[in-house]
């Protein structure tokens, strides 16, 4: 099947360098350019500034700053139960289900291996063997904060140079190995289900992905950070955010996890929503 041109650009087109220019106008700080910039977005997306913490432009110095801007809290309240998996985005589900040895699904004639989405590092990867994963799209109108699914202990984070393709539903339809060949970033977390990855995957335009710890990867080759005595996050408090839009993978291993049967590919969610259970199937 012929891919369409949209796909076929972004080929062609040096992500790292539009990248970085996009950067540097999303925090520009020149008032009419910003609140322009962020107009723009409101229209086109259609985004619902009315969940802002401020719905105020003057109070988002750059773009950016709105781009990745909080919401009002009572908003997205977490699910409550002690057995509770919840959503860390908002966003839409690309994929859910299980890892069939180490193989995930991306789209419904591409898949990718575990291996291959955690840099090459096969010991890690074999933690995952059989397990279960989630993947979430996060469109330009999303909240863009990233939060725990699950509480858990850092462990290590990976940091994998690569690509920016878009990862928007045509991108994962027709480029193969989207997300294995994309920049990202793996936060490894002890929890007690064991062990649990929460990838942030980079893509087209976007900025920039921070975490609430002070990262030091270098930014030309696989790097791996492990943490001693690492942070412990509760679940449904922020672990990091997008700068632009992109996508969200999170793993668990074999037999720990039961998603939500509601869930399919298309499914919208919001942070903090129920997504899976555990311990009680």
């Amino acid at each position: 099947m012929a891919k369409p041109l949209y796909v076929l650009i972004q080929y062609l087109c040096p992500h790292h360098t539009l990248n970085r220019l996009v950067g540097l106008l999303g925090e520009c700080r020149f008032t009419w350019f910003k609140n322009w910039a962020i107009n723009r977005l409101i229209r086109k997306y259609h985004v619902n500034l009315n969940e802002a913490l401020s719905s105020n432009l003057d109070d988002y110095p750059t773009f950016n700053s709105f781009f990745s801007r909080q919401l009002k809290p009572e908003l997205r309240p977490i699910a409550q139960g002690e057995n509770i998996i919840s959503s860390p985005v908002d966003g839409c589900v690309s994929q859910i289900g299980l890892i069939k040895e180490t193989t995930l699904i991306q789209a419904k004639q591409f898949n990718y291996t575990t291996t291959a989405l955690l840099g090459g590092t096969e010991k890690l990867a074999k933690k995952f063997e059989n397990g279960s994963f989630a993947t979430i799209y996060l469109a330009p109108k999303d909240y863009h904060r990233v939060h725990m699914p699950l509480t858990g202990t850092l462990l290590e984070t990976t940091y994998i140079p690569g690509k920016l393709f878009s990862v928007n539903q045509v991108t994962a339809k027709n480029i193969p190995n989207l997300f294995a060949r994309n920049e990202r970033l793996v936060c490894l977390f002890d929890t007690e289900l064991g062990q649990m990855a929460v990838i942030l995957v980079g893509a087209m335009l976007v900025g920039r992905i921070e975490t609430v710890w002070p990262l030091t990867h270098p930014k030309n080759r696989i790097t791996t950070e492990k943490y001693l005595n690492g942070l412990t996050i509760q679940r449904g408090s922020e672990l990091g955010l997008f700068k632009m839009g992109s996508t969200v993978i999170t793993l668990f291993q074999k037999g720990k996890v039961k998603w939500d049967l509601s869930l399919g590919e298309n499914s919208r969610l919001k942070m903090g929503e129920k997504i899976g259970v555990f311990n009680n199937f």
